[in-house]
């Protein structure tokens, strides 16, 4: 198990850019906006060969007309109490505030190493400034700059001296698994659901998540790794330059996961913007669960099962093979099930078909359906083999590759989804002219 490290403070003291650097990622969103960050954002770090893993939090405040206030509280505490170390990033420009008094003397009962770090200065000059903090009854002070690096050796040292000694452990990767969705649909819901406790904030407000958050789960002794993203709307309708980071930032979730449970608002029925979000899943070739969530909430009298997932196949063809759930995440049915057809389907995404095989299917298609001439000559397949999975990705060698009508790819593809299990992942099939020596 890696140490955790959380990092607390009030609003716009710099902790996600603390966060930042140490992760040498832009995992947390950077903005002079107080509030950016609301939600726990997790991501890994490595300090001289140590691996820990870093919680950047929402910013600490006891009174505020910010209507997620409360819930921000809690996902501090909860990050405190998760962690082996924290770190109280204070502002060593703005100097000492209530705020900073009162999660200090919070942090008084916490039983375990806190780093109280005064963020903003900039170089040895600027460490007068520490003299107001020290005041507040703090024995260590560490200045420190996280934008340009300034101090960040000497806590970071000091801080890999107070982790705790784990047993040496075999990780495996963890299977990856996005929740993406328009908004309010309730994919924060789903994940609190599956890990039993209010770890992702839930509000009826639209745009609650604006970062893409990792959390590790284990169901029947397998890790996966969820993510849950902002909601993605329209490009056209989205305003906000904070909303645009995050739409953004879903996007290339997309782009490291795995599987994506693409959720619908079972209440509302299949919308454009649904298809719009199933649609960037499958550009980026992630293996892909339709989850017709809030079931709970469908009159069963005019809407069966059969008849919603009939429209969800007609208003996203392309996603003919996915597999299609009716869940609801408040009352949990069906919810633990999602990951039997998670584990079909990663098994399908990394799939690897051998190339005789492969050949023995395209040569059997061929014969049964030949294709259309191009320009009174007969187009040639020479082999096909696949050249990567994730999803599974094919290449056939042609004479005339151009020549490949869509249609007859279609089919091919369809042949090779039926004679090698692949029903339930996209594939991709790519024609290329064969090289002469």
């Amino acid at each position: 198990m890696k140490p955790i490290v959380a990092i607390v403070g009030r609003p716009n003291v710099g902790k996600s850019t603390f966060y930042n650097r140490i992760t040498r990622t832009k995992g947390a969103m950077v903005d002079n906006l107080p509030g950016v960050t609301r939600d726990r954002i997790y991501g890994d770090a490595t300090w001289d060969g140590v691996d820990f893993t870093v919680v950047d939090t929402g910013g600490f405040f006891e009174v505020s007309d910010d209507d997620f206030a409360d819930q921000i509280r809690f996902q501090l505490f909860q990050a405190i109490a998760d962690a082996d170390v924290v770190i109280h990033m204070l502002d060593g420009k703005t100097g000492v505030s209530p705020f900073d008094t009162d999660l200090i003397e919070k942090l008084r009962s916490v039983n375990k190493p806190v780093y109280y770090a005064v963020n903003k200065i900039d170089g040895e000059r600027q460490e007068e400034n520490l003299f107001e903090f020290y005041n507040l009854g703090i024995e260590k002070l560490y200045p420190l700059s996280a934008e340009h690096g300034y101090g960040t050796n000497d806590l970071m040292d000091e801080m890999l001296e107070a982790f705790p000694k784990f047993d040496a452990e075999t990780n495996k990767e963890s299977l990856r698994v996005a929740v993406v969705g328009r908004p309010n649909v309730g994919k924060s819901s789903i994940i609190n659901r599956i890990l039993g406790k209010e770890r992702l904030l839930v509000s009826e407000i639209p745009g609650t998540t604006r970062d893409a958050i990792d959390t590790v789960c284990q169901v029947h002794g397998k890790e996966y790794l969820l993510v849950d993203t902002a909601g993605i709307r329209r490009k056209g309708r989205v305003k906000a330059r904070i909303e645009k980071f995050s739409i953004v930032r879903a996007l290339r979730s997309l782009n490291r996961c795995d599987v994506a449970l693409i959720v619908l608002d079972a209440g509302e029925g299949v919308t454009d913007q649904d298809v719009t979000v199933a649609g960037y899943a499958l550009e980026r070739g992630c293996g892909c669960i339709l989850l017709l969530n809030k079931w709970d909430l469908v009159d069963k009298d005019t809407m069966t099962v059969k008849r919603f997932v009939e429209q969800v196949r007609t208003a996203a063809k392309f996603l003919s093979f996915a597999p299609v759930m009716t869940i609801s995440a408040k009352t949990g049915l069906r919810v633990t099930k999602i990951f039997n057809h998670i584990d079909t389907v990663y098994e399908q995404y990394t799939a690897r078909i051998t190339t005789g095989e492969l050949n023995r299917i395209v040569e059997r298609a061929i014969k049964g359906n030949e294709p259309a001439l191009y320009r009174g000559r007969r187009i040639k397949f020479f082999y096909t083999t696949q050249i990567k999975n994730k999803p599974p990705t094919f290449i056939s060698f042609v004479n005339y590759p151009d020549a490949v009508h869509f249609s007859y790819q279609r089919y091919l593809m369809n042949q090779i989804r039926m004679e090698t299990g692949l029903d339930q992942v996209p594939i991709r099939l790519y024609f290329r002219k064969r090289s002469r020596r």
